[in-house]
């Protein structure tokens, strides 16, 4: 299974930074619903998409690592097709669309030293940055299903469940994923002050899921949040921080309520990101993956890229 070559690297695998971010920011698209699934329906929008990700991928290649290529599938679930104007079939078959464009990039992009796994990404239901949407399990089962299974079903390597707020749409997913035996990590998003946008701790979000799904997840991820929010609850004394084994950061020390009313980027310094993730990963053992999120490109990636860290093989 290609999961084996992200399980076992030595060395941590690259992502992309914030998609969508930059084709709104700096390519001037117009992402309703914050969906950069619709850029699959144009031809600037699928040549943008191209050349967005060949660039991070240029960079894992340079430094001889893998990289996880996203299909551009955040909020492309059944959650988002009424806003979106799509039917439930509309939303499979764009899932399908998705996978099969990121497959063809990395037809394109793989090299024997640069393995590019497919990622197929979920996103919650509700609002990214607020738990306007508590969902019990049995529920967050139900609204995800749909898009985890035909995410499965076209192919992609693993899923990704991204800028989650709370642990109960987080155990829902993990389930959907488990049905169809696809690995599954869980990205939480956090506050200024380290914890969910929920109240919950980190770690105890991390010990609800795990025990609820039986250790589903391959990993968990922090996204969408500055290092200085988080830093301080790594608690290396503590279990959990071993179950960390992905970071994908925001440059901007902004909260989420300041970046939802920004009207211009603040991509923040890409060098002072590399340096603080280059901090976490020592603090983290079992990193596999690090990439960025809201208001990072390149640039940042690239930062991250040149700090070296071997890991142990989990």
């Amino acid at each position: 299974m290609r999961i084996q070559e992200l399980t076992n690297a030595k060395r941590f695998f690259l992502s992309d930074g914030g998609l969508e971010t930059y084709m709104i920011f700096e390519k001037g698209y117009d992402l309703p619903c914050f969906s950069a699934a619709v850029l699959l329906d144009c031809e600037p929008g699928r040549r943008d998409l191209t050349e967005y990700f060949e660039r991070f991928i240029s960079i894992a290649r340079q430094s001889n690592r893998g990289f996880i290529l996203d299909a551009p599938t955040w909020r492309a679930g059944t959650a988002w097709a009424g806003p979106l104007g799509q039917t439930l079939l509309e939303v499979i078959d764009t899932n399908k669309r998705a996978v099969a464009f990121v497959s063809d990039v990395r037809d394109q992009q793989e090299t024997s030293s640069s393995p590019i796994l497919i990622n197929g990404l979920v996103g919650p239901a509700g609002d990214a940055y607020a738990p306007d949407t508590m969902l019990a399990p049995q529920d967050a089962l139900l609204i995800h299903a749909p898009q985890v299974h035909a995410l499965g079903k076209a192919g992609v390597d693993m899923i990704s469940a991204m800028t989650l707020t709370h642990a109960g749409e987080a155990i829902g997913i993990v389930q959907a994923a488990k049905e169809i035996d696809i690995p599954v990590v869980i990205a939480f998003t956090l506050e200024t002050d380290g914890c969910l946008p929920s109240g919950q701790s980190l770690g105890d979000a991390i010990a609800e899921v795990d025990a609820a799904t039986n250790g589903g997840p391959i990993y968990y991820m922090i996204n969408c949040a500055h290092p200085d929010h988080f830093r301080d609850v790594i608690d290396t004394s503590e279990a959990w921080t071993l179950r960390i084994g992905g970071l994908r950061s925001n440059a901007s020390r902004m909260s989420h309520a300041e970046l939802d009313e920004a009207e211009v980027l603040d991509a923040g310094d890409p060098v002072e990101l590399g340096q603080l993730s280059a901090e976490l990963i020592a603090l983290l053992p079992n990193i596999r993956v690090i990439g960025g999120c809201c208001g990072t490109d390149h640039r940042h990636v690239g930062c991250i890229a040149g700090h070296d860290h071997a890991r142990s093989a989990a």
